[in-house]
């Protein structure tokens, strides 16, 4: 007699394709298969691009895109899903509807621009983004230069980024994680859900293989919530395995090449400490 077999936890990607591989869906497919999750993908746009260039972007019809969710969620829904990069406000929008109906946590990576600056999310769509999809997040996760733009404050140090993340949870995100990579000094990264504070920090690594790194920690953190993880635990085991795979990264590409998706996750404590003592 043939056992059943268990069935493994599922994550879901609405994200762009980067045929490099380096980023996008594919960067989010082999971070939830290094997490045991398996993957669904759902295509927003599509880019030309690799770790010199990225020199054109092709959006994908909105109402195609709902019907490739809907297609996913009628058959295999997920236990968390993520957003990357989505291309115009109408695709944020269409995205915001959708969103009211998941069952499951949605991270929303609110990309704006690649890593080689060009913008995959128009000026015209940020405020769709902060005030359409960023409610429906049970945790939005900004790099500095993307929690400047959502917040409208300068950012220089890590009380401010405190100071954005509690916009971010005034904006209707159950929880934000702003990451300080683009600070100097060492990348500390900073999680709020409304209660508690707490702190990840980590070694800079000096190299330039960083492409995907936004991408890649976001759906690490997809997995380990679609793997039943409390939000703190599952950043906390992103936040490691990301800082080992740009460590380790496999130095691909003439410019900002790829992390190392064969890195292996690992978990350990997290800090934190009480609302109150923002200065």
């Amino acid at each position: 007699m043939e056992m059943p077999q268990q069935m493994p936890p599922v994550a879901l990607t609405i994200a762009g394709s980067d045929p490099s591989g380096g980023a996008g869906i594919q960067a989010d497919l082999k971070t939830f298969h290094q997490f045991g999750v398996y993957g669904e993908a759902v295509i927003t746009l599509l880019t030309v691009q690799n770790s010199v260039r990225l020199s054109r972007i092709q959006l994908i019809d909105p109402a195609l895109v709902l019907e490739q969710l809907e297609a996913v969620l009628e058959d295999i829904p997920p236990g968390a899903a993520k957003t990357g990069a989505l291309g115009s406000a109408e695709m944020v929008s269409a995205m915001a509807r959708a969103a009211e109906r998941f069952a499951f946590p949605l991270v929303v990576d609110p990309i704006l621009a690649g890593k080689h600056g060009a913008a995959l999310l128009p000026g015209s769509a940020v405020r769709a983004l902060r005030d359409e999809l960023i409610p429906r997040a049970a945790l939005v996760t900004p790099n500095v230069p993307e929690a400047e733009a959502l917040s409208g404050m300068a950012i220089r140090v890590v009380d401010d980024m405190r100071r954005a993340a509690c916009r971010f949870f005034e904006m209707g995100a159950r929880a934000v994680l702003i990451k300080g990579g683009h600070l100097e000094g060492p990348p500390t990264d900073i999680l709020f859900d409304g209660a508690q504070w707490r702190e990840f920090p980590a070694a800079r690594v000096n190299t330039r293989q960083t492409h995907g790194t936004g991408c890649t920690y976001s759906a690490a953190i997809t997995a380990g919530l679609a793997r039943g993880a409390s939000l703190a635990r599952a950043v906390a085991d992103a936040k490691r395995f990301i800082h080992e795979a740009i460590r380790t990264s496999p130095g691909l590409g003439r410019a900002s090449g790829p992390v190392n998706h064969h890195a292996q996750p690992a978990s350990g404590p997290s800090a934190s400490e009480p609302c109150g003592e923002i200065s």
